[in-house]
């Protein structure tokens, strides 16, 4: 009896394990697919299109491009390879400032016709039309091939503007700066403090003191992230801003405050389970060999958890730079790349959170978000191979 209920035991642990397993891989199968499908979309808005006269020189325009002409930064043909002449430019709403409403037609039928006449007597315009009323193209238009998003608009690209009309921008570069800058602040100071604390608690602070501390620190964990960030918009972001005579103080470094402080308890209670379950032996062995307590922690203690410690940074990390609700109200919300930590800046969790609900499904912004998405388990894998890299060239145990 003992046996058979030992084997079902394991079959269900061997089917849990599976299924968890290909949840998983699932899960990031529907990442990928869901994200690939934006380096196949238009660089124009989706049914859309941008036409111009048949003589210009003009065969094609970059995203940027796009959006100076619309934005009338660059204002003549001459700068994008063309005539010297100037822009044009010509949105949908602007018909009526050409032709009346009777020429449209009653249910604006004859708009390509008008469209290829407004086109042929303005050489210098660019048209930005619905895909339905594009004109005849042997009438003297051309529909401006401007390609697709490639990696490098994706990848390289300094502007995050999902929303541009015509063109989109999707430059993700402000975006990953923004989240490695947070996080990898936020390790930096809560790393230090976590570690002491942990070894605090495990090697130095009496019974007392730590049945009294340890539930508090894990009380911390459970608090949500949102009370996190208004505490750090009602404390933190006031104090930043005074101290460094900030004109806002919705900064970097407020985000990675918070981020720190959220990441203690995990960091702190990791590091001290690990580092408590070092053997007495051990640390017994180092002092009768005539170390001090100091020595032993640091020579003997941490090198033997080392790997519950890195295991614990992983944790802190990933706390970091998943966060989202904390980093949203306290960073500024500002896709730009950053140079301090007194700057505002966007994270990649907060962008996911802030756009996906307005983004249409299956449109090109909700598969750039879940871009945003492969971006950031593509990091969190990394440094997760990172530390565990690091922590397999150090000593596991003491002999």
């Amino acid at each position: 009896m003992k046996k058979f209920f030992e084997t079902v035991v394991e079959k269900i642990l061997m089917v849990s394990g599976t299924i968890t397993s290909l949840t998983i891989i699932l899960i990031i199968v529907f990442l990928f697919s869901q994200a690939t499908g934006l380096f196949n979309s238009s660089v124009v808005e989706e049914n859309h299109s941008l036409v111009v006269n048949s003589q210009n020189r003009v065969q094609t325009l970059t995203p940027m491009q796009i959006k100076d002409i619309f934005d009338q930064e660059i204002t003549s043909w001459i700068e994008v390879g063309g005539e010297d002449e100037d822009i044009i430019v010509f949105r949908f709403s602007d018909i009526t400032s050409y032709v009346s409403e009777e020429e449209l037609g009653d249910e604006f039928q004859f708009i390509p016709q008008v469209m290829s006449k407004i086109i042929n007597e303005n050489p210098a315009i660019i048209a930005f039309l619905p895909d339905q009323y594009l004109p005849n193209p042997t009438d003297g238009t051309r529909v401006m091939d401007c390609g697709d998003i490639t990696l490098g608009d994706f990848f390289g690209g300094e502007e995050w503007f999902p929303t541009a009309q015509p063109a989109p921008l999707f430059g993700v570069l402000p975006l990953i700066l923004g989240t490695l800058w947070v996080s990898l602040a936020a390790i930096l100071f809560a790393l230090p403090f976590g570690l002491a604390g942990a070894i605090f608690l495990s090697e130095l602070a009496s019974s007392r003191v730590r049945s009294l501390l340890k539930p508090i620190i894990e009380l911390l964990a459970g608090i949500p992230s949102v009370v996190y960030g208004f505490f750090g918009l009602v404390v933190i972001v006031p104090l930043l801003q005074d101290w460094f005579n900030l004109a806002v103080g919705e900064t970097a470094l407020a985000g990675a405050i918070i981020l720190a402080i959220m990441a203690l308890p995990t960091i702190i209670t990791v590091a001290e389970d690990a580092i408590r379950s070092v053997p007495r032996t051990i640390r017994e062995a180092s002092l009768a060999l005539g170390a001090s307590k100091f020595q032993t922690i640091v020579k003997v203690v941490i090198p033997y958890a080392v790997s519950g410690i890195m295991a614990a940074v992983v944790l802190g990390i990933g706390r970091a730079i998943g966060e989202t609700m904390a980093v949203l109200m306290v960073t500024g919300n500002a896709a730009v790349i950053p140079t301090t930590l007194l700057e505002p800046v966007r994270t990649i969790p907060a962008t996911i959170a802030a756009e996906l609900g307005e983004a249409p499904t299956g449109g090109v912004h909700y598969e750039a978000l879940f871009m945003l998405g492969v971006i950031l388990f593509v990091i969190t894998l990394v440094i997760s191979i990172t530390v565990e890299i690091i922590a397999s060239k150090r000593p596991k145990q003491i002999m």
